[in-house]
């Protein structure tokens, strides 16, 4: 039996912090998987299948990981994928008791599905999505935060909004 991990979130957009945690999980598991939800109550700047696509380009170099989207129950969805370990990323401390209701919830509806946290590079730790997205959309520079496809991306997107 393959030692399997879920790596769940929106992913709007994958950053260099996304990255980071994925390489490292590359190393300790077998498989990785990063799992996109729908995520549609969130408004995603990305449809679920560009969310898909930039993330599968970004992690092309990472033979193990692969990329598929979800919309279901996360417990179900582990379960379906045969992994028995959700990977959840912390930036900082305000994180933490979030995703450890998270993790605690993850338990009662499987009592076999085992969180494991990792942070980030501390260089990496103040990236998240939502200021990478809401800074592109305002015509800031992004380029330190994210792959270069994503770059692109969130260029087209700003491009589209302005006109």
């Amino acid at each position: 039996m393959k030692n399997r991990v879920v790596y769940p979130g929106t992913f709007d957009p994958i950053t260099n912090g996304h990255l980071d945690l994925v390489e490292r999980a590359a190393t300790m598991f077998d498989d990785v998987i990063v799992a996109i939800a729908a995520s549609e109550k969130k408004g995603p700047l990305f449809d679920l299948d560009e969310r898909v696509q930039l993330a599968r380009d970004s992690l092309s170099h990472v033979p193990n990981a692969q990329v598929t989207g979800f919309d279901k129950l996360l417990a179900f969805f582990c379960r379906d994928q045969g992994a028995h370990v959700l990977l959840r990323g912390l930036r900082a401390v305000s994180d933490f008791e979030y995703e450890f209701q998270l993790a605690n919830m993850n338990r009662q509806l499987a009592p076999e599905l085992e969180t494991v946290f990792l942070t980030p590079a501390e260089d990496l730790s103040f990236i998240s999505s939502s200021l990478v997205r809401e800074i592109a959309l305002l015509g800031g520079d992004v380029s330190k935060f994210v792959p270069d496809n994503v770059q692109a991306a969130l260029d087209r997107k700003a491009r589209e909004r302005q006109g």
